[in-house]
């Protein structure tokens, strides 16, 4: 739909609005959601109790510094809470990011099989999404700093990467990072790095650099992904920009609640995380038993090949009969792909089962 007179600024409408993960199918007597990469578990029980509290007092407005959120985030992270700033999801971040630095003119590298969220943001912001081609789905330095030009302004990679699961090694950002041209910010999304054991999303790359910013979000292993909240850490001159076209009352009370509970439970963080890591590891290995090999994940899923797009969308298509629902990748050009998020033990016992049903049918 457009308008003869009223139009919108450059870029907008030529944005494909995201598309979350379904959450139902026809199929099956109970639906297994495993399209939007969920804790299984929900968050910590003290978090959902500090969020149900945070519900007494809804006619107050929510500070709008996060101060006892950022100084919870600094403690258990190590990093100084002057530079934290807090978002509605780590999406928030992501767009004032582009809303500050990138405009028309400019350009946004991002990789291949990045998150949907950074070219839609760059374009919001009137700015021109570049894509860097990847290397066997694994995010490909080389190509990101050939893409990078006089107009880039931004770089975003996540790492582990949504939505492959792969990672690449500190030594390889550091080289982006150093790489990229004087003018640009490195954004590092750190979404899934809490599944990584000993990993703190390249905060210490952040802390001795300019020129790098990361983003985490509670939305993953915290479990709070309705709640909306997300965070960000960089240098001084980029989180002041940043609060400068931050909304005042950007996030609620009672996700600024639950969430700074829930940072802080740290055993229960460290139990997910056990948890994912062996489920993780189990399904995949059945899975690649029966035919269906997947790139090593660092996140809560894991992305089966199954050979041709066809096949995809058939196994696709059998799961969700059998009720369980996974995320199909064509709009991320992996249609030979299904993500599959890492459920409880009743569900990738019945996706592996369930597979392997499907692989026997095609091979009869």
């Amino acid at each position: 739909m457009s308008h003869n007179t009223i139009i919108p600024q450059p870029g907008i409408l030529t944005i494909s609005p995201y598309v979350q993960g379904k959450s139902a199918a026809t199929g099956g007597n109970r639906v297994t959601k495993l399209s939007a990469n969920e804790n299984p578990h929900g968050p910590s029980p003290l978090a959902r109790a500090a969020y149900i509290e945070a519900a007494g007092a809804l006619e107050v407005y929510p500070n709008s510094s996060h101060a006892e959120l950022r100084a919870a985030i600094a403690k258990v992270h190590a990093v100084e809470a002057e530079r934290v700033i807090c978002g509605a999801g780590s999406d928030e971040i992501i767009a004032f990011l582009c809303k500050a630095y990138a405009g028309v003119g400019d350009e946004v590298v991002y990789s291949q099989y990045g998150f949907a969220m950074y070219p839609i943001s760059a374009l919001a912001a009137g700015a021109t999404p570049v894509q860097a081609a990847e290397s066997e789905r694994h995010t490909d330095v080389d190509s990101l700093l050939a893409a990078c030009t006089a107009r880039t302004k931004l770089v975003f990679i996540a790492n582990p990467n949504n939505p492959t699961g792969t990672m690449i090694s500190e030594s390889a950002v550091a080289r982006l990072a150093n790489g990229i041209p004087p003018q640009a910010l490195l954004v590092l999304d750190g979404a899934y790095a809490e599944f990584v054991e000993g990993f703190n999303g390249h905060a210490a790359l952040v802390e001795a650099r300019d020129n790098v910013v990361m983003t985490r979000t509670f939305s993953k292993i915290y479990g709070l992904g309705g709640a909306r909240i997300g965070w960000g850490y960089g240098p001084d001159h980029v989180i002041d920009a940043l609060n400068r076209v931050r909304g005042p009352f950007n996030v609620s009370a009672a996700a600024l609640a639950a969430a700074e509970v829930a940072v802080q439970d740290v055993a229960y963080t460290e139990k997910c995380r056990i948890e994912n890591a062996k489920w993780r590891g189990w399904l995949r290995d059945e899975l690649a038993a029966i035919g269906l090999p997947s790139d090593e994940s660092f996140a809560n899923f894991i992305v089966p090949h199954f050979g041709s797009a066809q096949a995809a969308a058939e196994a696709d298509a059998y799961l969700q009969s059998k009720g369980l629902v996974v995320r199909a990748l064509n709009g991320y050009g992996l249609p030979e792909h299904l993500r599959i998020t890492i459920g409880d033990e009743i569900a990738c016992r019945a996706v592996a089962a369930t597979l392997a049903g499907f692989m026997k049918g095609a091979r009869a």
